[in-house]
């Protein structure tokens, strides 16, 4: 079932039950409104009719008193104590009424059984006598009033008034007919205007969906989806769906530069190797001198080449996310071995170490040991022989910053955005070398933001470059 047949059938049943419900309540209070009002003109016939026949002195005037209620569609009945009716009409009534049986009984009301949940409109006075319900001789209900405090020549009587229910029962048959169709047709209604409105509410979503499948298609993410009113929901939806594109954007931009990129960098000691071991092949008789320097172009470039992949497989699994190990690590530790490591890369460079203090942090230390020796491995490369690299690891509330200072060729300002980017070389001199990939600062950063740290680098050029790292510290 589609979102918007579920919206139009919410939208139906919800405003279909309020139409019912008010349906049924109009129902309720016009056939009781009506019934009371019956029942108040017949007390009110039947007082009058008492007072004419209780001031009339002879039968002759009687009977005409009740003909003329007849006429009226009123039959008047004079009943004695026993029950028994006077005949002073010539006519057979059309029905006939037990009045022991009114006056006994409980309340017959006259409207139907759901009418009793709306209120009385008009609330009956304190009124002598008993009402009640009749068939007549013809299967027509009569609403019945027996009033027992009738006078007659001085003796008591009961004096019952009939009135029909036939064109009564009728009229509200029909308005509850009526109802029912305004129920229905109220729920369709709003069936067709719900599906209406919701197609019209979903027209965003409709828009994202096909926008969607465009992309999907084309794989073109430069599309964007328009935005309307900044305050609706769908609006904010469509502007979060756009930042998603841009993102996704950037994304596949940076991924398809990788790919470049990797392909570049992996090509160039491919070419060479394989330059190198044809002219081996070919040349079987080569002197021993250039054989050699053949053979060492070969292995640095392998060697070149295994860095590569080894820089490779650690962002594939850093845009893996897989997780890192974590266990107690003693940072000062793990740099004085980095250290002992990095002085063999030295070329008569004065390596200085500032400050190392003691301090624990919680990670893996093999990628803590990368973390540290990439920014002191580029700090050799790109200074002179002659430069000075310092290092330095202090405790500072809460955190360990590691420094490393260089005074080499440093990065101009335009390239310090760039650095942690893969395979992003800041200038020609750094470009020219050799040994680098390119990835060494982005693993850096990786590592860095694992560890919940951060990796920060100032420079300029011809003054150096400094290198800060800083990570929490277990206490």
């Amino acid at each position: 079932m589609s979102l918007r047949l579920r919206l139009a059938l919410w939208c139906s049943a919800l405003t279909g039950a309020v139409v019912v419900l008010v349906c049924f309540y109009s129902y309720a209070v016009h056939s009781r409104a009506h019934y009371d009002e019956l029942d108040a003109t017949l007390w009110s016939v039947t007082r009058h009719v008492a007072g004419e026949l209780g001031a009339a002195g002879t039968d002759v005037e009687r009977a005409r008193i009740l003909a003329s209620a007849r006429r009226l569609g009123t039959e008047v009945r004079i009943y004695g104590l026993d029950g028994r009716r006077h005949t002073l009409l010539p006519m057979p009534p059309v029905v006939d009424v037990d009045v022991h049986a009114v006056l006994a009984g409980p309340p017959h009301p006259a409207y139907p059984a759901v009418a009793a949940l709306a209120p009385a409109l008009h609330p009956p006075e304190h009124r002598p006598g008993a009402f009640g319900l009749l068939r007549g001789t013809d299967g027509a209900r009569w609403r019945v009033f027996v009033l027992p405090d009738t006078t007659l020549e001085g003796t008591p009587h009961y004096l019952a008034t009939a009135l029909p229910l036939a064109h009564l029962d009728a009229s509200v048959r029909q308005f509850a007919r009526l109802m029912v169709v305004m129920a229905v047709l109220g729920c369709a209604l709003t069936f067709v205007a719900g599906w209406l409105v919701a197609g019209r509410a979903l027209r965003p979503v409709a828009v994202l969906t096909e926008t969607a499948h465009r992309i999907a298609q084309s794989r073109v993410f430069s599309q964007r989806v328009a935005v309307g009113d900044p305050h609706d929901e769908l609006s904010r939806l469509a502007t979060t769906f756009n930042e998603m594109l841009a993102s996704l954007e950037q994304a596949y931009a940076a991924q398809q530069r990788f790919v470049s990129d990797a392909s570049h960098e992996l090509r160039a000691p491919i070419t060479v190797i394989q330059a190198n071991l044809e002219l081996l092949k070919r040349h079987a008789a080569m002197p021993a001198p250039e054989r050699e320097q053949a053979v060492a172009e070969a292995y640095q470039e392998s060697a070149r080449l295994a860095r590569l992949v080894a820089d490779l497989l650690a962002l594939a699994r850093a845009d893996a996310g897989v997780p890192m190990r974590r266990q107690r690590v003693e940072l000062d530790r793990v740099l004085m071995t980095v250290l002992g490591e990095a002085r063999h890369l030295t070329r008569d460079h004065r390596f200085e170490v500032e400050a190392i203090e003691p301090v624990i942090v919680e990670g893996d230390p093999d990628r803590l040991k990368q973390l540290l020796l990439i920014p002191i491995d580029n700090a050799l490369r790109y200074t002179p022989a002659s430069g000075r690299v310092g290092v330095a690891l202090r405790r500072r509330r809460g955190v360990v910053e590691i420094s490393i200072r260089d005074t080499g060729i440093g990065i101009a300002a335009e390239d310090l955005p760039h650095v942690f980017e893969r395979f992003y070389r800041a200038d020609p001199a750094r470009t020219r070398d050799p040994g680098g990939t390119g990835l060494g600062l982005g693993i850096a950063r990786w590592i860095a933001v694992q560890h919940g740290g951060v990796i920060d680098l100032t420079s300029a050029p011809g003054q150096g470059t400094t290198v800060s790292i800083r990570l929490p510290v277990v206490t």
